[in-house]
């Protein structure tokens, strides 16, 4: 795939920092990128850089501390940048998946002020039910920075991957009025794969709500996307329109997952 402006502004020094902290020359090392910069929608005050990298077999723990320094300096030379999410799994796992996926290392913007006052912090050894997805969309729209393509690498499977991003979104009706763009986004895009196939960022799922969603949700859309995109603060529709627009499409994504033998 080909590596966009915002690709060469926003990740490009992440293939560098792994190389080194995990050592150089590495053999069996594949880092690709994912998410809204691999997708075209990145904002660099709202957005994360997501990473998932892939390495041959376990490495000693000290590794690990390595890399949390050194993505802790590139955090503190990105001002502005909301943060990033990185996650490191064995080889294994991206050729025969399980859900939840193991994983070796993981760094967010959540654990960061650990990382930060705990040198020898390293969050690893759990399993984590989001990198089935994070799969799914590297094999269809990532990045390789680093290493083989991914198509060479991952075997996403498809039940995993609806699982994956349905654990995401079961308790929308409940929270959404909390988070109503990114459940609202979130909603369309599960629902654009699981009528048509079509693997998609948030952006895009709202985008196709607009044309393939009831009408009565135009406004909902409309404004959400306009906060994802940066040119509002806010979202102004009331709790009931909101729980019913997440009712709604649960209901059909319920009903999609049956038809696929796959129970919610």
């Amino acid at each position: 795939m080909e590596e966009s402006d915002e690709y060469a502004a926003g990740a490009g020094p992440f293939d560098t920092a792994f190389i080194t902290e995990l050592g150089a020359p590495l053999t069996g090392l594949y880092l690709y990128l994912h998410g809204s910069l691999a997708m075209g929608c990145y904002r660099e005050d709202r957005s994360d850089i997501d990473l998932l990298a892939v390495i041959e077999e376990k490495l000693d723990p000290e590794v690990w501390t390595r890399l949390a320094r050194g993505l802790l300096e590139l955090y503190r030379l990105m001002p502005g940048h909301r943060g990033m999410e990185v996650s490191v799994i064995l080889r294994q796992y991206a050729g025969e998946p399980l859900h939840p996926t193991p994983f070796e290392f993981h760094y967010s913007e959540a654990h960061r002020e650990r990382y930060e006052s705990d040198a020898q912090y390293v969050c690893g050894g759990y399993e984590d039910p989001d990198l089935a997805a994070h799969m799914m969309v590297i094999y269809h729209r990532g990045i390789t920075l680093y290493g083989e393509p991914a198509q060479s690498v991952f075997r996403p499977e498809k039940e995993m991957y609806i699982r994956s991003i349905w654990s995401d979104v079961e308790h929308a009706v409940e929270q959404i009025a909390e988070a109503p763009v990114y459940y609202t986004l979130n909603l369309c895009r599960i629902l654009r794969f699981l009528r048509e196939g079509e693997v998609s960022s948030k952006k895009e799922g709202g985008e196709w709500g607009l044309s393939s969603l009831p009408p009565a949700y135009e406004p909902l859309l409309r404004q959400c996307l306009l906060q994802y995109g940066g040119q509002t603060d806010e979202v102004s529709v009331e709790p009931r329109m909101l729980q019913a627009f997440a009712r709604d499409t649960l209901n059909e994504i319920k009903q999609r997952m049956t038809e696929e033998g796959i129970h919610p």
